[in-house]
């Protein structure tokens, strides 16, 4: 079974790191090896990231789910259910920890969840070298004032 992490990243740090996931993965295993030994980690740490939402998410689990998909056991732990699917969930105040047999179970019941609330979700293995973003950054830009694709005059 493996073992993800997510982790709720402010946005400014989603847009410059979406196509850089390798440095801010290497930056998460680095804080969770060394952050009692280097306060500087935790700082950058809380700087870059938002606490987990966890009453958002416990009540999206309740209005989106059925009450046979999901379980809480405890305030902070809970499991979501699908046909032979069971995924144990423990909430923490910075991050959500999971474990699944392969991120499709993932996929089918927890990022619909998560993708509700936000879309600067990091995800990262613990006991395997997988990574990445929940949902596509996406950037609506707009027109800059004074400035024209084409003009009919």
């Amino acid at each position: 079974m493996y073992e993800y992490t997510v982790f709720r990243m402010k946005e400014e740090f989603s847009w410059h790191y979406f196509h850089k996931s390798d440095i801010l993965y290497r930056f998460i295993k680095h804080y969770q090896k060394e952050c009692q030994q280097r306060p500087e980690l935790q700082m950058q740490y809380d700087y870059s990231t938002y606490p987990f939402p966890g009453t958002q998410f416990c009540k999206i689990v309740e209005e989106k789910l059925d009450k046979t998909m999901f379980s809480y056991e405890t305030r902070d732990f809970l499991r979501l259910y699908k046909n032979s699917t069971n995924i144990p969930l423990h909430i923490s105040e910075k991050h959500l920890k999971f474990r699944c047999e392969t991120i499709l179970e993932a996929e089918e019941i927890l990022f619909p969840i998560l993708r509700e609330i936000d879309s600067t979700f990091f995800i990262i293995g613990e006991n395997t070298a997988q990574y990445g973003w929940v949902s596509p950054v996406i950037r609506i830009r707009e027109p800059k004032s004074g400035q024209v694709l084409y003009s009919y005059h």
